[in-house]
């Protein structure tokens, strides 16, 4: 069982320290580095509700993150299944599924964001500083995060990020709405903190009525790649005699 903790910033919260959204940004960019060379399972469940609290219908999928001859890519375990009447997924929310739910603020997307500092508090007996970030500005089809990051005092490794994917996509014939959601991180080889789950279970309000959905997002059997490879060379041709 999940349990989601609610912002409640300590009254009497130290300073941050000098630089504190810079650090972050470097422990971030080394978890990113460091992620590139595992491999891991990402189980995807979306469900839809009725006004009764019945499902009434739900998307899966099961990939793998593997390394193959051409790199670093994607493997379907199994065909997804979708059952959703009330939902329509749309490439904005596959999109935030990889880049968004996982976020790394690593140095070269901090200038996106600004950030606040908002407190201190304690997860699982491990001591935060609370940072909140949102854009700076949306430019047209980006896709960003917006809310609040649980960063470890002790080496500046976020372990828990809490807000929501932005921006939403309205017009006058569609309505494209995202869920609030929290991502729980853990230690992986005792040195980095990996997406562990994401679970979201939020209520969007569109202009037919509000739509309950929750979704579930697990990262698992993380494993460092590791290629090895012998060379082998064949014995020298033996030389002719001489004559």
């Amino acid at each position: 069982m999940v349990a989601f903790v609610v912002f409640a910033p300590s009254l009497f919260a130290a300073e941050p320290p000098p630089g504190l959204p810079k650090k972050v940004a470097l422990r971030e960019t080394e978890n990113e580095a460091a992620r590139a060379d595992y491999t891991y399972r990402q189980s995807v469940i979306i469900e839809e509700f009725d006004d009764r609290g019945m499902i009434t219908g739900r998307y899966r999928e099961i990939r793998d993150i593997i390394f193959s001859p051409k790199g670093r890519t994607e493997q379907m375990v199994e065909s997804p299944t979708n059952s959703l009447k009330r939902l329509l997924l749309t490439p904005e929310d596959f999109r935030d599924i990889r880049e968004v739910q996982p976020l790394l603020l690593t140095s070269d997307q901090l200038w996106i964001y600004e950030t606040r500092f908002r407190g201190e508090e304690q997860i699982d007996g491990i001591d935060c500083w609370l940072l909140e970030v949102r854009p700076r500005q949306i430019l047209s089809g980006q896709r960003l995060f917006e809310g609040m990051l649980w960063v470890d005092k002790r080496d500046y490794s976020i372990i828990q990020t809490q807000g929501k994917a932005v921006p939403e996509i309205l017009s006058l014939k569609s309505e494209n709405r995202f869920p609030r959601f929290t991502t729980l991180r853990e230690q992986v080889d005792g040195k980095y903190w990996f997406p562990q789950q994401t679970v979201a279970d939020d209520t969007l309000h569109f202009r037919s009525g509000p739509q309950r959905i929750r979704m579930i997002i697990r990262y698992s059997d993380y494993k460092k790649f590791s290629a090895e490879s012998t060379v082998t060379f064949e014995d020298a041709p033996a030389s002719p005699p001489q004559r």
